[in-house]
């Protein structure tokens, strides 16, 4: 399992409570369901997921010393963007 993915405890309603949903929904004058057709024509308000960076990272393969790599992965999560600034400072200052 990907070790990003959640476990979702979700229980789905009874068809009997799924009826007393609706007739709440239905009850309720200042909420409606949503129909198909506006659902067709629904716009998210943002796109999902992290924003578009001004200048994107490439991803790439390299080969790392064990003792090297062993160091930013001890650091913890981020230790790809940690060998990043570290290899933008060396290029800075050579």
């Amino acid at each position: 399992m990907n070790k990003h993915a959640k476990k979702l405890d979700l229980i789905l309603p009874t068809p009997e409570e799924d009826a007393a949903i609706d007739a709440g929904i239905a009850a309720d004058p200042d909420t409606q369901e949503i129909t198909a057709k506006e659902m067709a024509h629904a716009q998210f308000l943002r796109r999902p997921g992290r924003p578009v960076a001004d200048t994107p990272k490439q991803p790439v393969t390299i080969r790392l010393s064990q003792d090297v790599l062993n160091h930013f992965k001890a650091s913890g999560p981020g230790w790809q963007t940690r060998i990043d600034a570290a290899l933008r400072e060396w290029v800075a200052t050579h």
